[in-house]
């Protein structure tokens, strides 16, 4: 038996809570390392506080989507995840920026300050209740929405993902703009920015809540009736077994997975310095030009998130999916490369929206070719396929400081490297098996 057709204010509120969590992710991706080297991070630590919000989202998700396949109760079966994530997400979104402002008794334990620890462990809870409020909502598109639907379901929670993007990642030159101190004492975190995290928590709770009462998910028997029983019956298969059974497309999309999200780590980790060093001339983390090059790190993320939701109409105009994945990997390392050799803010503008490119890709096509490759067990699997980007994230963070000063230490000198992985990645493209089941 088919699926409801469902309207398009139906699908929009599925995924309308997306909009508030990639708010939330926005802040973080834009300004984590602004706020460790505020705290007295050395850039070649940097890579190492972005190990955290990889390996929690390839502990998290897995994990969440399999119990959440078994969660039955009056709040539905994946609005508790949804909801319980945010709610953490809302605390620690607002003890984060403050990390600089507490006091602590101890000040060094393995060569790290308090501010840092207490700004990695709330780095850590950030990201966890980021990954379990983000999961559900790529669930509840495939418990709710039927396969002739799925592509334009997917295409209102890109838009949503990307517009809440723009949103955090303005946040903060917003607040300058209209006076809010941008500039604060040597490891403190600017009013700018913490007033930035304020709003973005209190948005997304606002619009996680306004999907947790929107939308009605299915019951057990609803749910047998549309999807069949046979699921039902796998449940109890352990993760290894799955990962043993995943097909073929799994594994070979992982791999150019790989080279896209390890690019993307240097791309969070760096940009805020190698802008600073190259459009700004100062390495100085207390000046007013590495704290504008924090701000424009926003804008210029902003112009990626824009880049991708132009991009995403282009994708359907090629022949194949493989032909769209490797074309806009090449783009896109022209876009990191060149962010190397430009020397003026408003000409990095070109440079993202290349970058905007690959991140627009990135969002869509891996999850068709996987998605359409699988038969059962899809939460479980969308779960398993996020180590795909967070475990070559956790790679690139551990060796970043080793490339960093491989490559001499300047910051910009990472965006060459981010373009290489690119290219890596576009050739292995065609390794993908679009036939495999």
């Amino acid at each position: 038996m088919q699926k409801p057709k469902l309207s398009f204010w139906q699908m929009f509120n599925l995924s309308f809570g997306f909009f508030g969590v990639q708010i939330a992710y926005a802040l973080q991706s834009a300004n984590i390392s602004r706020i460790f080297a505020t705290l007295g991070a050395d850039p070649h630590q940097l890579s190492f506080f972005w190990i955290l919000p990889p390996l929690m989202g390839m502990l998290v998700q897995p994990l969440v989507g399999k119990y959440s396949d078994r969660t039955w109760c009056k709040l539905g079966r994946r609005k508790p995840y949804l909801l319980g994530g945010a709610l953490i997400a809302l605390l620690v979104m607002v003890l984060l920026p403050n990390a600089g402002n507490i006091s602590f008794s101890s000040s060094w334990f393995l060569g790290i300050n308090g501010a840092r620890w207490f700004g990695l462990f709330s780095l850590m809870f950030l990201d966890t209740s980021i990954n379990v409020a983000m999961q559900p909502f790529k669930m509840m598109v495939g418990d709710s929405v039927g396969e002739d639907q799925k592509a334009e379901a997917y295409s209102i929670q890109s838009f949503l993902c990307n517009a809440g993007s723009l949103v955090g990642y303005l946040f903060p030159i917003f607040f300058t703009w209209i006076g809010i101190a941008n500039t604060a004492p040597e490891g403190v975190v600017p009013d700018s920015v913490k007033l930035s995290f304020y709003c973005g928590a209190a948005i997304l709770i606002l619009c996680v809540l306004y999907t947790f009462f929107k939308v009605q998910e299915m019951n057990p028997q609803e749910y047998a009736e549309f999807h069949g029983a046979q699921a039902e019956a796998e449940e109890d298969l352990g993760l290894v077994k799955l990962l043993v059974k995943a097909p073929k497309t799994f594994w070979t999309v992982g791999l150019v997975q790989f080279f896209c999200w390890a690019a993307f780590l240097f791309l969070w980790t760096y940009t805020s310095g190698a802008i600073s060093e190259t459009c700004w001339g100062t390495s100085d983390v207390t000046s007013e030009g590495y704290q504008a090059a924090g701000n424009w790190t926003g804008v210029l993320f902003a112009i990626e998130a824009i880049g991708a939701m132009i991009w995403a109409f282009a994708i359907p105009k090629f022949k194949t999916l493989k032909q769209a994945y490797a074309v806009s990997l090449l783009i896109g390392a022209v876009g990191f490369a060149s962010v190397y050799f430009v020397h003026n803010q408003y000409a990095l503008f070109a440079s993202f929206l290349l970058v905007g490119v690959v991140w627009g890709a990135m969002l869509a096509i891996p999850f068709t070719f996987v998605t359409n490759a699988l038969t059962h067990h899809i939460g479980t699997y969308l779960g398993l396929f996020n180590c795909a980007i967070c475990l070559p994230q956790i790679i690139a963070a551990a060796l970043g400081g080793v490339i960093l000063k491989a490559v001499g230490g300047m910051q910009a000198s990472m965006f060459i490297v981010a373009g290489v992985l690119l290219v890596l990645g576009s050739i292995a493209v065609y390794l993908i098996d679009e036939k495999s089941k």
